[in-house]
């Protein structure tokens, strides 16, 4: 039992005890009985920290990809499309893998599943320094990096909401959500600048390290379930027992996804993330870099500029988040990629060879509503799925990373055959106007059934 637990209990001893007894104690020992102590800060909120600081590390691989765009041209003479290629596999992989990487955590626990794909991450991206051909890029950093990332996508954090909280449940996943982009602002600076000074070597290799510097703190602090040290989840008004570990990992992840299939929310909500995939991951943050540079921006300005995307993310995600809990999920969802759309469709008349006014008005618009999106999203997982809302996202999320993975590499192609990157922005803004229509068709349901999960 826990010290928490112990001090609640000591507290809860004395408070109940008659004043008579109380007395008496006080004749016998010549002592005071121990005072309540104060409440302490949950333990839920401690778990939250530890994963919002293991997401920030595992972040700085994603910061890498569009960095390495043209070095990497430059270095081995690989298309933009081939090396857009990679970059899909990675981004279909974080994608993919989720869904199977939350049931995993069900079977062997959190804390393991978390552990090993930083180790894997941290293999895939240290080999890269020794790669000499294409299909090498493709094994490391799209394979090896995409199922270690897979494995720290947004399921997990929406995993650990799940178990550790009943209440502020929307805050603390865009608090989460927020994480990657804090990630991205730590690192993106210091990669691009290591990039520019140094070479892409070394880039790989402090994203190898960063990986794994955060494994001790997965192994050493985060917990499985609150039921590992006696407590309740925060805000909630029993305790509530550890489950079983649940076997057949791959095959409840199936079965969840061939449940969740039937629903139609379930499809637009899988649309509508598909393209916001499409375009943040695969679009901005592969593709913002060299296309600013084409257009005479120096590397270092182009990487800052993605930097304060993630600075006005954290505020928009937290803030996503806070309005997740108070209103209508459905048409938060259809504000975030209409204005996201609009957004889009002015980038091609900003970009130049220096940062204006306009530029940084769209960095900071566009920042707020990177990742706005996944409370809201999150939210009408657990809504019309229930306690298989984790497995559902991840699969929500495998259609967010499918639609990232195309645009990366149709970006790239589209830049090999026209030469610039105007047609791939008005595109994307046409797309997210109808990500903004289908998010008001969703339906509410009040019960959110549990899908069968054998």
């Amino acid at each position: 039992m826990s010290e928490t637990t112990d001090a609640t209990t000591d507290a809860t001893a004395v408070e109940n005890t008659p004043r008579t007894a109380v007395e008496n104690t006080v004749e016998n020992t010549g002592r005071e009985p121990r005072p309540a102590r104060t409440r302490r800060i949950h333990r839920a909120w401690f778990v939250a920290a530890v994963t919002f600081v293991t997401i920030i590390g595992a972040a700085a691989f994603r910061s890498l990809p569009g960095l390495l765009i043209d070095p990497l041209h430059q270095d081995f003479g690989w298309s933009r499309g081939t090396i857009g290629a990679a970059v899909s596999v990675n981004l279909a992989l974080y994608g993919l893998t989720a869904p199977f990487a939350a049931a995993l955590m069900d079977r062997f626990g959190i804390r393991r599943v978390v552990a090993v794909a930083l180790i894997v991450i941290a293999l895939g991206s240290g080999l890269t320094v020794w790669m000499t051909a294409a299909w090498q890029l493709m094994l490391c950093w799209g394979l090896l990096v995409g199922l270690g990332s897979g494995s720290m996508a947004l399921a997990f954090a929406a995993t650990v909401t799940n178990r550790w909280f009943t209440e502020r449940r929307g805050l603390v996943t865009g608090i989460l959500t927020a994480a990657s982009a804090s990630g991205q602002l730590v690192f993106l600076p210091l990669l691009s600048w290591i990039v520019e000074t140094h070479d892409w070597r070394p880039a790989a290799v402090t994203v190898a390290l960063a990986a794994l510097a955060v494994v001790p703190f997965v192994w050493l602090l985060l917990r499985d379930h609150p039921a590992d040290v006696g407590l309740k989840p925060y805000g909630a008004t029993e305790f509530v027992p550890k489950p079983p570990p649940v076997p057949g990992a791959a095959r409840r992840a199936l079965t969840v996804l061939l449940q969740a299939a039937r629903t139609g929310p379930f499809w637009l909500l899988a649309g509508t993330f598909a393209i916001c995939g499409a375009s943040t991951n695969g679009l901005i943050q592969t593709h913002f870099v060299p296309a600013a540079h084409d257009h005479g921006m120096p590397v270092t300005a182009a990487a800052s500029l993605l930097a304060v995307i993630g600075v006005f993310d954290v505020v928009g995600t937290i803030a996503s988040g806070w309005f997740t809990d108070r209103f209508d999920a459905r048409r938060l969802l259809a504000v975030y990629y209409a204005l996201r759309g609009v957004s889009l469709l002015f980038l091609p008349m900003l970009l130049g060879p220096s940062v204006h006014p306009p530029m940084i008005f769209f960095i900071v618009f566009y920042g707020l509503d990177w990742v706005a999106t996944v409370p809201p999203t999150v939210a009408l997982c657990q809504e019309h799925y229930g306690e298989d809302s984790a497995i559902v996202f991840g699969w929500v999320l495998a259609s967010h990373q499918v639609g990232a993975a195309l645009v990366a590499f149709l970006g790239g192609v589209a830049r090999d055959v026209f030469g610039e990157y105007d047609m791939v922005w008005y595109a994307s803004g046409a797309l997210c106007a109808a990500a903004a229509l289908m998010a008001l068709v969703i339906r509410r349901r009040p019960a959110a059934p549990r899908l069968a999960t054998a």
